[in-house]
């Protein structure tokens, strides 16, 4: 058995508390859910663009037509899952926020279905179980409110984005280096969502220090370093045993958000939230086991909050 080594035990550990404190964070940060998502995609432009146009511009220069159109796809649809799932953690508990929108490889799975890709068995158990566990989780917070309903109904459309995403990443990153794929993806999401907040008047400016210092970490920790660094740890462990470890984003963003800011899960909510995690499991775990398209791949599977 091939142990993982300090390093990658290091990286792992320091990404999964970098994308466990993405809902925290967003609840904490007092700015309009969408300008958080426009600035976390924007700050982190801002740090990827001067690399590819300087060190990577042949990357750049290489995407054919039919790449670009995948990378502008990719684009949208993640600046769908941003624009649902940051508000989502403003109106519902960080752990129910994370959990729903780690609905996402059940998404997946279905958009493989309607691609006419098989699905095995256990993944549509696994799709019935995190179902089920949703609207269990759901239901429980139609007791607490309507308000937090609605936060649970946002961060699943955003797992249906992230999804989109995915599968749209996946294929552009066949064909794209990361960096490339990266830069044009992450600028359309900016773009879009500053589009957004400009149409609809959401304020992206005179907001208090601790607020930009949310969005910064939020840009530092879950879209750069996050993300980085569960990269690195695909080449020591499958694509599958991250995607269930980054499951323990739900309790971590609880813990966060508990210690943070006093906030927790609804005790009614939680077997609600443990179904929904272990039928997710079920799923990755299925569908890698088939070797379908579901699995999630490599830069897919960073793909989270």
């Amino acid at each position: 058995m091939r142990t993982l080594g300090l390093p990658t035990t290091a990286a792992l550990t320091i990404a999964l508390l970098a994308v466990s404190s993405s809902a925290p964070l967003i609840a904490y940060a007092a700015a309009p859910a969408l300008a958080i998502a426009f600035w976390r995609n924007a700050l982190a432009v801002g740090v990827i663009a001067p690399v590819a146009l300087t060190r990577r511009r042949a990357q750049l220069r290489g995407l054919d037509r039919e790449t670009v159109v995948l990378c502008v796809l990719a684009g949208v649809a993640l600046a769908a899952h941003f624009a649902t799932f940051v508000p989502s953690a403003k109106l519902t508990t960080a752990a129910a926020a994370t959990a729903m929108v780690c609905t996402q490889p059940v998404w997946a799975a279905l958009i493989a279905a309607a691609r006419r890709i098989p699905v095995a068995t256990t993944t549509w158990i696994g799709i019935a179980v995190a179902v089920a566990g949703a609207a269990l989780a759901t239901g429980a917070d139609l007791a607490v409110s309507g308000r937090a309903v609605t936060g649970d109904l946002l961060a699943v459309v955003g797992g249906v984005a992230g999804a989109a995403y995915t599968t749209f990443g996946e294929r552009a990153r066949a064909r794209a280096s990361t960096t490339a794929y990266t830069t044009v993806c992450y600028a359309v999401c900016a773009v879009l969502l500053g589009a957004v907040c400009l149409a609809g008047g959401v304020p992206l400016h005179g907001f208090d220090g601790p607020t930009w210092l949310a969005i910064g970490a939020l840009t530092v920790g879950a879209q750069l370093l996050g993300h980085s660094l569960l990269n690195f740890a695909l080449h020591r462990v499958s694509a599958t045993t991250v995607s269930v470890l980054l499951l323990m984003e739900v309790p971590g963003a609880a813990l966060l958000a508990w210690v943070w800011l006093g906030q927790a899960p609804t005790a009614r909510s939680l077997p609600g939230l443990a179904l929904l995690v272990a039928g997710v499991a079920v799923v990755v775990l299925g569908a890698a086991r088939r070797g379908s398209p579901t699995a999630t791949t490599a830069d897919a599977t960073v793909a989270g909050p």
